[in-house]
């Protein structure tokens, strides 16, 4: 008898494909063992089981099985080559049958009163039925009521591979052949009482039911135990590590809040804290104060009030003689991190450095001196912070801001600026939906702030295309004459002859026109600019001394001028969800009634009116992050970097969503009344974890 070990054999070792076949599956499909191909599973099946008389095709465009003798096999010239057509013929009727392709191999197969099986589409031409390019099969006799066919299920076989004749019916026969044999088993991957719970079948069954279905009742069956138990093995993954990091990988122990907290706390905070922040202050102190490294997630929307949680969070580890750093993805959201926290840390007697690209040789030698020593006690920057060069005398508390725009390895470079790892406190204003979350990062703590500080008017947004523009120009000069400030964003900097879509150049034009000065002083911003210039015209537009910025989306994040009441976003079509929530969470950010003006084309895509609609009906960043989940899949909301670890063979994020509640709850239980594993009841789940784990990141240890 065959042993589970036949799975592991290489697929070229399978009768009938050889070396070079199974070169190219691997290289097409990625398979390269037996185990592989058995996961390879069909997109769709297609029901053979019914026979249908020649007189009940009535209707065009649907997909019939049927059978007869064929008669009247002839070759009709065309215009171009020929066509091959016959007429098959049961006790009730008679239908023609054509192939307009590969006529002169079809037609040496054919033979007059042949009896075939006959499956294809039926077409309609001068009010008469015809099947084209039908699939044929002989069979012996015509079938009887007691015809018994087959669900034929249909791989995604790419059309390199079909042209070398690796077809539906060569992977259908080496699939049918595995799992029909008497002597196929699988070792089950599942504890019984998980399958019984769920009325899941077993691994065997399962893999046989894909394959060779009686029912689509079996194949929905089965799909729905593999989908489980992808993602049970993912989540079970992903909690184990979170476990191990929480039980061995120790940190930093903040005992104390500390007198900075309180002095800040409790005289100088300029507002109340929303209780979603005070709820997540009390998630990150129970972290820092437990002895063991933190690694959180802080989810927020535009304007939750997450940099005032990262202020607070920097002064406990100050507070308890640590150092603190503030990574950001760009110099802009650095500069105004740096401006923001050390007018309001300095005169505690803080000491708040920033460290950027443009940091000057001088700076930075003195900046990696007050490090070394001590003296400098919070770090603000960007990527050069991460920079060999840049050691820590202690460094308690890593935040990272933006985190989606930074690689893993970047990350990972703050774990080797200390003996023992810092906590990590990782910040994101774009929502990510509960699914992804769960997926990506269910290994780390999560916190949400979920709600806005008191006193936010909500933005009005509307969309409107090119004919509204003069109405548009009126709108902004009555806000001008009010005193407020506008943002223009434009997706392009220069003109693409591909696209055709406004750019920067060109509206920086146009707009000067409309508001010509001195009446009117406009500000223009991209990323092709060098920082001193960019740090010049924000602080014209921080100032007051320009109306208008007209500006790319390096706005996209950090820029925070309260008097800013109007959002112009030009060809708002060619953003994303989250890329035009972020735009408009630049205004709103102070007492006055904000806009957000989403100018379009006329002629949108379904996809892109979705978004405009969406944009005009939601204000939550989290209402739209699942909205963009449905419209662009796991992939691209998280970037090549990390969807990775989304590559799902049977389960879909999207579909699947309380499913995947579901089985992280199952498994929170499992580790909650076995955390190792031990009882001999999870005995079958070792070795498929083990499998999965290995060679894979660990993302709570360098997040």
């Amino acid at each position: 008898m065959r042993t589970s070990s036949f799975l592991e054999f290489p697929i070229s070792t399978i009768k009938g494909l050889g070396p070079k076949r199974a070169a190219m599956i691997r290289s097409e499909l990625n398979i390269s063992s037996i185990y592989d191909l058995l996961l390879f599973t069909p997109s769709r099946y297609i029901d053979k089981r019914s026979l249908s008389p020649i007189s009940a095709i009535k209707l065009e465009n649907t997909v019939v099985q049927t059978a007869g003798i064929l008669s009247n096999i002839r070759l009709i010239p065309q215009s171009k080559g020929y066509r091959l057509t016959a007429d098959l013929v049961d006790n009730t009727d008679q239908i023609e049958l054509v192939w307009f392709k590969g006529y002169q191999y079809i037609e040496k197969q054919l033979r007059e009163n042949q009896r075939v099986r006959v499956f294809g589409k039926v077409n309609r031409f001068h009010d008469r039925f015809s099947i084209v390019h039908p699939e044929l099969s002989p069979i012996s006799e015509l079938p009887t009521e007691i015809f018994k066919g087959d669900i034929e299920p249909i791989y995604p076989i790419p059309e390199k591979l079909q042209k070398v004749g690796i077809s539906q019916r060569l992977f259908r026969t080496i699939l049918q052949s595995i799992v029909e044999a008497k002597d196929f088993a699988l070792a089950e991957t599942l504890p019984e009482y998980i399958l019984k719970a769920h009325n899941y079948t077993s691994k065997t069954l399962a893999l046989r039911h894909i394959h060779r279905p009686e029912t689509l009742e079996q194949t929905q069956s089965a799909l729905d135990r593999l989908k489980f138990e992808e993602l049970f093995y993912m989540q079970l993954g992903l909690l184990i590590k979170k476990q191990h990091r929480k039980q061995s990988i120790k940190g930093r122990k903040f005992e104390i809040v500390g007198e900075l907290f309180l002095k800040y706390y409790q005289t100088a905070l300029p507002f109340e804290l929303t209780s979603a922040q005070k709820r997540v202050l009390r998630e990150i102190r129970n972290d820092i104060g437990s002895g063991l490294q933190m690694n959180r997630l802080l989810q927020g929307d535009v304007g939750s009030g997450k940099t005032m949680v990262a202020l607070l969070s920097c002064l406990i580890a100050i507070g308890n003689k640590s150092q603190a750093c503030l990574v950001a993805p760009t110099e802009i959201l650095a500069q105004q991190h740096f401006e923001d926290l050390s007018s309001q840390l300095v005169p505690l007697g803080i000491k708040v450095e920033l460290l950027t690209g443009s940091t000057s040789k001088k700076d930075r030698k003195e900046i990696h001196q007050a490090l070394l020593s001590g003296a400098l006690h919070l770090l603000i920057g960007t990527h050069a912070i991460f920079e060999e060069q840049v050691v820590f005398c202690d460094l308690g508390l890593a935040i990272i801001d933006e985190q989606h725009r930074f690689g893993v390895a970047q990350r990972s470079k703050l774990w080797r600026k200390a003996h023992i790892p810092p906590h990590i406190l990782v910040m994101t204003a774009t929502p990510i939906p509960r699914t992804l979350a769960m997926s990506v990062y269910g290994d780390l703590d999560v916190s949400v702030i979920d709600e806005l500080p008191p006193g936010r008017t909500p933005i009005i947004t509307t969309h409107r295309n090119d004919g509204a523009r003069l109405r548009i120009f009126s709108f902004l000069k009555e806000q001008i004459a009010l005193g407020r400030q506008i943002y223009v964003v434009y997706p392009l900097i220069k003109e693409s002859e591909a696209l055709d879509y406004k750019d920067l150049m060109d509206g920086y034009e146009s707009i000067s026109r409309e508001f010509p000065a001195p009446q009117y002083a406009i500000s223009i911003l991209h990323g092709q600019m060098s920082a001193e210039a960019k740090n010049y015209e924000m602080r014209q537009f921080e100032r007051g001394v320009t109306q208008i910025m007209v500006a790319t989306t390096v706005i996209e994040v950090g820029v925070n001028v309260p008097n800013a009441t109007v959002m112009v976003i030009e060809s708002a079509e060619r953003f994303g969800l989250a890329q035009l929530h972020q735009l408009r969470g630049r205004v709103g950010r102070g007492t006055n009634q904000s806009y957000c003006l989403l100018m379009t084309k006329k002629q949108l895509s379904d996809d892109a009116m979705v978004r405009m609609t969406s944009m005009v009906k939601h204000s939550s960043g989290f209402e739209l992050s699942e909205i963009d989940l449905r419209l662009r899949g796991p992939g691209d909301i998280m970037g090549t970097q990390q969807s990775g670890s989304l590559q799902l063979k049977f389960a879909d994020l999207i579909e699947d969503g309380e499913l995947l509640f579901t089985v992280r709850s199952q498994v929170q239980q499992i580790l909650e009344n076995d955390p190792d594993l031990k009882n001999s009841i999870h005995d079958c789940m070792l070795k498929p974890m083990h499998m999965m784990l290995k060679g894979k990141i660990l993302w709570s240890y360098i997040s």
